[in-house]
């Protein structure tokens, strides 16, 4: 039978084995696990390698409403973290070398304690990632001091901007969203973020706008670089590209535009094992807004929490028996082992 990759994969180059697969294979992609993949790869059971980053998704409230959000924030949501499940992730923290602390949303921003959340992070000596949507800064006046906020406590800054285009940017966030964010990005670098030798990170997410995988990394990243410095006079450290997993929001826009069927195939015929092996769920742990553990943000919102035999809430936490569960996995996780690999932090190989 033909093998789908007679053409040349513009991922070949990459430097790992691309999986071959039959035209049989792809008709029955829906019907073989995931876990199967991984039992082929010898990745099975997928185990932590070691949780260095908790992240940690303090509400679902959001000031906008994204097409591609696999979270559905937007502005009706009302789950929010309370101080008292803060105080038991400060508590999980004080017991562990964790370093990292990645806080998301929603635009966690908005979460009334982000603030003091922040700060007892921060005295603890931990670095602190924040998923800032850019609009959140410019949104109210009681934002506009975020960018000194930020640099006071030395947060690193994680922001989607979808293109460096108005057209592109706007039709997947909202209309008006990318002369916004250029605007927050202009107040973030006159906090001295992006500046070279400031040790203040400004980091810009790249997820595509349709059912395909992203682009190379690092040309997205020069494009991106070139285009905002020239048009806008924007400086940031790096371009991380996300793929988009087909959960949530996205998933209805793959269903109601037929192209459920054909993505998940582009993820299949794209599974890199070395992405499988780096995979974000392997050194992070994720910790919903009510306190409830999961071994990524997205077997978070399709309610996947760790399994039974490891600690599943905060307040139980014990570092131990998490480094040494198995992950749970299921039919989305391709998106995260596709082409050059997908995480929080971007490509993965």
């Amino acid at each position: 039978m033909k093998s789908l990759h007679a053409q040349h994969h513009p991922l070949a180059d990459s430097g790992y084995q691309l999986t071959v697969l039959t035209q049989a294979d792809v008709e029955g992609a829906q019907l073989l696990p995931f876990a199967a993949r991984l039992r082929e790869t010898g990745l099975l059971p997928l185990r932590p390698t070691g949780i260095r980053v908790m992240q940690i998704n303090v509400g679902k409230m959001c000031n906008q409403t994204c097409r591609h959000c696999h979270v559905d924030a937007g502005p009706d949501r009302t789950e929010i973290m309370t101080r008292a499940t803060m105080q038991l992730c400060l508590d999980a923290l004080v017991q562990t070398d964790i370093q990292v602390v990645d806080l998301t949303g929603g635009a966690p921003e908005m979460n009334p304690d982000f603030r003091w959340f922040v700060e007892q992070i921060s005295a603890l000596g931990r670095q602190i990632i924040v998923r800032c949507n850019l609009t959140i800064i410019v949104a109210n006046p009681k934002y506009y001091d975020l960018p000194q906020f930020f640099a006071r406590h030395g947060v690193q800054v994680v922001s989607s901007l979808p293109h460096f285009s108005a057209l592109r940017t706007d039709a997947q966030r909202g209309e008006g969203v990318f002369a916004k964010s250029i605007k927050a990005l202009r107040l973030l670098n006159e906090a001295g973020y992006g500046a070279e030798g400031s040790g203040l990170s400004l980091d810009l997410v790249y997820n595509p706008s349709g059912a395909f995988l992203p682009g190379s990394q690092a040309a997205l990243e020069r494009d991106f670089k070139q285009r905002l410095l020239r048009e806008h006079g924007i400086v940031f450290n790096n371009l991380l590209t996300i793929t988009n997993l087909p959960i949530s929001r996205f998933l209805d826009y793959l269903l109601e535009s037929g192209n459920y069927a054909s993505y998940m195939e582009k993820l299949v015929l794209a599974y890199n094992p070395a992405a499988a092996a780096n995979v974000m769920c392997r050194s992070t742990l994720s910790i919903g807004w009510d306190g409830q553990l999961y071994d990524c943000d997205f077997n978070q919102q399709l309610d996947l929490p760790v399994e039974e035999r490891a600690p599943q809430h905060i307040r139980d936490f014990n570092l131990a028996a998490l480094n040494n569960r198995a992950i749970v996995v299921n039919q989305h996780c391709y998106g995260c082992t596709a082409g050059a690999g997908s995480s929080c932090g971007g490509a993965t190989t």
